[in-house]
């Protein structure tokens, strides 16, 4: 199993620059600790600082260095030309693989905000990675529908093939997923058992579309503290004060023996990589979980 990080990327601080400082420092703690993949995420019309992934990952990639790197987006907010020639920079720029992770969104004002409508996501969604995996093949797309284009290309294109994991909960979604992805992303909301019942799901539906699984992640909000005690200090609040409406089932926290415990129950559920992100808000505690996910991954992997 590979073990990764999808870093936090909003931060209430004084300074701007802090919370960019602050992601930079993970990025580095993450590589340090040998962590298989990275990646940043994607939301719009904020009221509080969030790094947008293209400028923070072309900085970060400074960090990480030949593993797995990428960006999640929010697919029917973005112009498809848009999102192949920021992502086809951002691929030239790494010296490792590059994953797009996409999902088709769900904030009503986030979509307003950005002149889009929620109704209208599954087809922009599937018309906009179909012009994004054509103008990454090379060619010169003329396309209608949602995304009208005409005589489109980029370069530079990707230097090698750009996975694309989904993420889904929905049936639907997943079908999506299984039909379309390179790989598919369980989020970090599910309860180990929902995320059981979803891979469960893809794997049925790819065997439906005749298409075998390749990836299958499930992302993790977390916190690895020195000892049970110490993680039930950081976390334990975070988790009882109801964080982001999630079920307490859903994140996972205690010593490097619970965590790698949670952690491959997921592999024998199916997943090929666990992405985390840090439960805790303070850098020093981020920093030290991140140190000690060097070895939950040891034993991941051994």
């Amino acid at each position: 199993m590979k073990l990764g990080t999808s870093l936090k990327s909003g931060y209430v601080t004084r300074d701007a620059r802090e919370g960019a400082r602050w992601m930079i420092e993970r990025a580095r703690a993450s590589y340090e600790a040998g962590l298989d993949s990275l990646f940043v995420g994607d939301h719009h019309s904020v009221p509080v600082p969030y790094y947008q992934n293209v400028p923070i990952l072309g900085r970060i990639l400074a960090e990480w260095h030949e593993r797995t790197a990428g960006v999640l987006l929010l697919l029917p907010l973005w112009n498809p030309v848009l999102a192949a020639e920021q992502l086809g920079t951002l691929a030239a720029i790494h010296d490792g693989p590059f994953v797009l992770q996409c999902a088709i969104g769900g904030d009503e004002s986030q979509f307003g905000a950005m002149g889009t409508d929620l109704r209208h996501r599954p087809s922009r969604f599937e018309a906009g990675l179909d012009i994004i995996r054509r103008l990454f093949a090379g060619e010169t797309v003329d396309a209608d529908g949602p995304f009208p284009v005409a005589g489109a290309r980029i370069a530079p294109v990707p230097p090698e093939p750009v996975a694309v994991w989904i993420g889904a909960a929905a049936p639907k979604a997943i079908d999506r997923a299984a039909r379309l992805g390179d790989g598919f992303l369980v989020g970090p909301e599910a309860t180990p058992a929902q995320a059981r019942d979803l891979i469960a799901v893809y794997r049925e539906r790819c065997e439906a579309h005749g298409r075998t699984p390749h990836t299958i992640a499930v992302r993790r909000d977390m916190h690895v503290g020195a000892s049970t005690a110490d993680a039930e200090r950081v976390a334990g609040p975070v988790v009882a004060a109801g964080y982001r409406g999630f079920s307490p089932d859903a994140p996972v926290w205690g010593s490097v023996d619970t965590v790698t415990d949670a952690f491959r129950a997921f592999g024998e559920m199916g997943a090929t990589d666990v992405i985390v992100r840090h439960l805790a808000d303070d850098q020093r505690e981020v920093l030290d979980s991140i140190g000690r996910l060097a070895e939950v991954r040891r034993r991941l992997t051994v």
